[in-house]
């Protein structure tokens, strides 16, 4: 196989022969137009407040502003906004990891009746919009007394159909007779779940930590109308109430940006040998 796609290539550059160039030139001017953002939030957070709203881009600042991170947290309390986004996008992760395995692993092995109608229910409420939700929780949470509080952040994606969904593909590839054979040895369903299914499914729940990390750590909708005091915004509030507040101030809030990206840029670099796989095992296209 190998050999004969070996064979494909040479003859596909020898019809070819500037399209390997052509290739490498693409994928840079994609790469550069990707990265172009990113390297100019990084100059713009570390520029003076002269070179941030002189009107001409600068890309490397003829001083590097170290002051700005401390005048970032001195111009609004960006401490507490960030502490409030890992807590909520932590906490959310926490219970994704626990309880979506938990469905997945009972949908991918086990029979039971109306089985295939339930997990199809299921991946119906992916097709309701947030919006339609949202008016119903706030009327709620407004009754019981949960809004502006941390369980007001949390409870309404404590779990998701999607986690459900990327579990159960997941799970779906460990054989059946690797199941079946702890069985017969004896081992009870915790101990199988435990020590067989986990292992075999560790980059899928990389990857579904990821996602639900960084899908957290950037919700907007909920935090805004869900919170009205400061000392309760998340970092995506936070960065939007200061921006608005202090519109001039360009440099500090790239700064504040450069804050969310950098725990998920972490995450990311952490997990990246699990994601490809676990993308692969879950079938996600």
């Amino acid at each position: 196989m190998s050999t004969t796609s070996a064979q494909a290539r040479h003859r596909s550059e020898q019809l070819f022969p500037g399209a390997r160039v052509i290739s490498l030139i693409l994928v840079w001017i994609a790469a550069l137009i990707a990265i172009a953002p990113l390297v100019y939030m990084v100059s713009l957070a570390f520029q003076s407040d002269s070179e941030a709203t002189g009107g001409r881009p600068v890309i490397i600042p003829s001083s590097w502003q170290w002051v700005n991170i401390t005048r970032l947290f001195d111009a609004a309390p960006f401490g507490r906004f960030f502490f409030n986004s890992i807590l909520v996008a932590g906490l959310i992760t926490l219970s994704h990891l626990i309880f979506a395995p938990l469905v997945g692993y009972a949908f991918a092995k086990f029979q039971f009746p109306g089985k295939n109608v339930l997990f199809v229910l299921i991946l119906s409420t992916m097709m309701i919009p947030f919006f339609v939700r949202m008016i119903p929780l706030y009327v709620k949470f407004s009754q019981i007394g949960w809004l502006d509080t941390y369980q007001g952040l949390v409870t309404p994606f404590l779990m998701s159909a999607f986690s459900i969904f990327l579990m159960r593909q997941s799970m779906s590839g460990i054989p059946d007779s690797l199941v079946e054979a702890a069985r017969v040895d004896g081992a009870g369903e915790l101990r199988i779940y435990r020590s067989i299914v986990l292992p075999q499914n560790k980059p899928s729940l990389m990857v579904l930590g990821l996602f639900t990390f960084v899908f957290q750590m950037n919700e907007f909708l909920w935090p805004l109308i869900a919170t009205q005091s400061e000392a309760m915004r998340t970092i995506t509030i936070g960065l939007s109430s200061f921006n608005r507040e202090s519109f001039t101030l360009w440099n500090l809030t790239a700064m504040g940006s450069l804050m969310l990206f950098v725990p998920v840029c972490a995450l990311f670099v952490a997990t990246q040998r699990y994601i490809v796989q676990g993308i692969t095992m879950t079938g996600i296209k």
